[in-house]
């Protein structure tokens, strides 16, 4: 659940720059947004890889 949390924390950092991008068109919030989504698919895909690696070790 650890990795679950890590993935809420960065979504909730996210907030207040996603309020400033979509409400007050703030251009370097979007910025910022763009890269926390690319760190978000990145930890995604890592988390996919984990769970694929745990699955095929106990099917062995």
């Amino acid at each position: 659940m650890n990795r679950f949390s890590e993935i809420k924390d960065l979504i909730m950092s996210l907030e207040a720059d996603f309020e400033k991008f979509y409400d007050k068109n703030n251009q370097a919030a979007g910025t910022r947004v763009r890269k926390g989504m690319q760190e978000l698919k990145n930890l995604a895909q890592d988390i996919r890889k984990e769970v694929q690696d745990i699955k095929n070790a106990e099917s062995k």
